[in-house]
C-alpha cells in the first residue's frame, strides 16, 4: 500500500498547477482513498464532501426554478442549457474547495478525500459539456436529455474507474489482442481508442456544423436550396476532416485508408449505387432549384407539399398529415409535376346544377358575385360556365385561383357553395334532385280493382 501523500504534496493537489483542482493519478490511488476512509478524518472528509454536493443540488434547483421553470424554452438554447448543466457540478466543487482550504488551514493536515471529490465534480462538469454540446450536434429528436444524462453518467463511471486505476487489466487485455491492416500493425485499445477520438472530434464537427447551419438559414437574401447546399456541404467538409484530424492522432497512418479504397470504390459501383445515386441526385435537384421547400408536387399520383429535403430523400407531406419519403433518384429520373415551380397559386373549381328553365344569365352571375372571398386571386377573377346538361338539372361550374393552397381546399369551398346557396334561395334559383315518373300504360290488364289515375305531380325518387 503506498503512502499518504505529503502536505506539501497535499498542498499542490489543492491549488493545482495552474490554479485549478484536478486529479493527479501518481498522487493519489485507490489503495490511499481507501486507507482515508478507515480513519475518522477521513470519514470526516466524506462527510463534508457529501454535505457540499447537497448544497450544490439545493442550488442547482434554485437556479432551475428562478431561471428555467418559468421560461422552459431556455433549456432548448445551447448556452442557457449548458450554464444549468454545470450548476451542480461546479457549485458542488467550489465548496468542496472552500472546505478543503479551511481543512488544510486550519487543522493543518493534508486533504486525501476531499480533494478526489473535487477531481470527480470537475470532471462531471467537463463530460456535461460534451454531452450537452453532442445534444446540440444531433439532430433534434434523435438525442434527448435524458439520453444525454444516461450516457454523462457512463462516461464519469468510466472516468472514476481510470481515476482509481482499475483500467490497467483492461488495458493490458486490449493491447494483447492484435492484427494486421496492410503493414501497420494494429491492437485493439488503439482501434477504440481513435473510434472514440474520431466520435469526439466527430461531435465537434456537428456542433460547429450545426451553428453553420442556423446560421445560414438566417441569410434570407439567400436562396433556401444554395442554403441547404452550402449546409450539406460544410457539414460533408467538417466530417471528412474530422476523421482526417482523428486518425493521426491515435497513430493510424492514413495510407492504412488506401486499402479501403478500392473495396469501397466496388462497393459504390455494386451495391451502394442506388445510395450514391440518391446522394448525387440531392445535390443536383438543390442546385438546379427544381424542387424547393414549399412547392407542392404530384408523385406516383400522390399529392403532398415539400417538407424537407435530404441528401437521400424528399419528405412529402400531404394535406392529410402522412409523410411520404421520395428518394432524389425518382424525382430526377421521371416525371414529376411541380404545381408551385414559378407561381404557387392553383386553379380549381366547384359544380353546382340549377334546374330546367332556370334563367342562366342570373345563376351564373350569382355565382361570380358569391365568389368573394380573400384566398382567391382578383386577377384573373373567377368565373362561372355552362359546362354540361344533366337527367336532372343544368351543371355550372364555377373557377377560380387559389392563391395559398397550402392551406387547403375543403373549407374554402365549403364557404363558397354556401354563399352559392344562399344566393340561389334569396333570388328563387332552384336547384334540382333526383325525380322519376311513373305511368301505368294498361291498367285494366292489372289484377284488382282498377286504380284510380289522378293527375298531380310526378313521384320524386331519391
Amino acid at each position: 500500500m503506498k503512502a499518504w501523500p505529503s502536505a506539501k504534496g497535499s498542498a499542490n493537489l489543492l491549488k493545482g498547477e495552474q490554479g485549478l483542482l484536478i486529479y493527479h493519478r501518481d498522487e493519489l490511488t485507490i489503495d490511499i482513498l481507501w486507507a482515508a476512509l478507515q480513519t475518522a478524518s477521513g470519514l470526516m472528509e466524506l462527510a463534508i464532501a457529501l454535505a457540499c454536493v447537497g448544497a450544490g443540488w439545493l442550488i442547482a434547483r434554485r437556479v432551475y426554478r428562478r431561471f428555467f421553470e418559468p421560461q422552459p424554452g431556455r433549456l432548448d438554447r445551447f448556452l442557457p442549457y449548458v450554464g444549468f448543466r454545470v450548476v451542480l457540478p461546479i457549485a458542488s466543487q467550489v465548496l468542496v474547495i472552500a472546505s478543503a482550504a479551511v481543512w488544510v488551514l486550519l487543522l493543518k493536515r493534508p486533504a486525501h478525500v476531499l480533494p478526489i471529490v473535487s477531481a470527480m465534480l470537475f470532471w462531471l462538469a467537463v463530460i456535461r459539456v460534451l454531452a450537452a454540446m453532442l445534444r446540440q450536434a444531433m439532430p433534434k429528436g434523435r438525442f434527448e436529455r435524458g439520453s444525454e444524462q444516461s450516457l454523462s453518467v457512463l462516461l464519469w463511471l468510466a472516468f472514476i474507474t481510470w481515476a482509481i486505476g482499475a483500467d490497467s487489466l483492461v488495458i493490458d487485455w486490449l493491447q494483447s489482442v492484435t492484427f494486421h491492416v496492410g503493414k501497420s500493425r494494429l491492437d485493439l485499445l488503439i482501434v477504440i481508442t481513435a473510434i472514440l477520438w474520431v466520435a469526439v472530434i466527430l461531435v465537434g464537427a456537428m456542433w460547429v456544423s450545426r451553428l453553420i447551419d442556423n446560421r445560414l438559414m438566417r441569410v434570407t437574401e439567400l436562396d433556401m436550396n444554395l442554403r441547404i447546399v452550402f449546409s450539406k456541404l460544410a457539414r460533408t467538409i467538417l466530417i471528412v476532416a474530422a476523421v482526417l484530424i482523428a486518425l493521426p492522432i491515435v497513430g493510424i497512418d492514413l495510407t492504412v485508408l488506401s486499402v479501403f479504397g478500392g473495396a469501397l470504390g466496388v462497393g459504390l459501383g455494386f451495391g451502394l449505387q442506388k445510395i450514391a445515386s440518391n446522394y448525387v441526385s440531392g445535390f443536383i435537384i438543390l442546385l438546379d432549384r427544381s424542387i424547393r421547400i414549399g412547392d407542392r408536387l404530384m408523385v406516383d399520383n400522390r399529392v403532398g407539399y415539400v417538407s424537407q429535403i435530404t441528401a437521400r430523400y424528399v419528405v412529402l407531406k400531404g394535406l392529410d398529415g402522412s409523410e411520404a419519403l421520395v428518394p432524389n433518384d425518382t424525382l430526377i429520373a421521371n416525371t414529376v409535376i411541380n404545381q408551385s415551380y414559378s407561381d404557387k397559386a392553383i386553379w380549381t373549381s366547384l359544380q353546382v346544377q340549377v334546374a330546367y328553365g332556370t334563367d342562366l344569365d342570373l345563376a351564373l352571375k350569382l355565382m361570380g358575385d358569391a365568389a368573394q372571398h380573400p384566398r382567391l386571386l382578383k386577377n384573373p377573377a373567377p368565373a362561372a360556365f355552362v359546362t354540361a346538361f344533366g337527367d336532372n338539372g343544368i351543371t355550372l361550374e364555377l373557377g377560380f385561383w387559389v392563391s395559398d393552397p397550402e392551406n387547403g381546399f375543403m373549407g374554402l369551398k365549403s364557404d363558397l357553395n354556401l354563399a352559392i346557396w344562399r344566393s340561389f334561395k334569396e333570388h328563387g334559383v332552384a336547384m334540382p334532385f333526383p325525380q322519376r315518373e311513373v305511368r301505368i300504360l294498361n291498367p285494366a290488364a292489372m289484377p284488382g280493382p282498377s286504380p284510380s289515375i289522378q293527375e298531380g305531380p310526378p313521384c320524386s325518387e331519391g
